[in-house]
C-alpha cells in the first residue's frame, strides 16, 4: 500500500472525497513528523510508536577503494508495532 492506496481506502471507509482524505491522510503524516523533529515520540495504543534515535559519528569503510570513511552523526526514525497490530497480522 503507498500513499495513493491510503488515501482512497480513508475515502471510501470515511465516507469523503479523495481530496478530503488527501488533506486529512497529509496532517496525520505532518503532525507525526512535527512530533519526532521537536525530539518527541508518536504513540498509537494498538498500532505502534514512532521515535527518533541518535545514530552516533563512525568510521566506515568504502567497499569500492577500501578506504576508510567517516560517516556523520544522525538521527534515526524507529517504529516498534504495538501488541494489537502484531496480533492481527499473525
Amino acid at each position: 500500500m503507498n500513499k495513493g492506496d491510503l488515501t482512497n481506502s480513508v475515502a471510501s471507509a470515511a465516507g469523503i472525497s479523495k481530496a478530503q482524505a488527501a488533506d486529512a491522510v497529509n496532517a496525520v503524516f505532518d503532525s507525526i513528523e512535527g512530533a519526532l523533529k521537536s525530539g518527541d515520540k508518536a504513540a498509537f495504543v494498538g498500532f505502534g510508536t514512532f521515535s527518533v534515535s541518535k545514530r552516533a559519528a563512525r568510521d566506515g569503510r568504502n567497499p569500492a577503494t577500501g578506504k576508510t570513511i567517516k560517516i556523520a552523526a544522525k538521527n534515526v526514525v524507529k517504529f516498534k508495532a504495538g501488541k494489537a497490530l502484531g496480533d492481527s497480522v499473525n
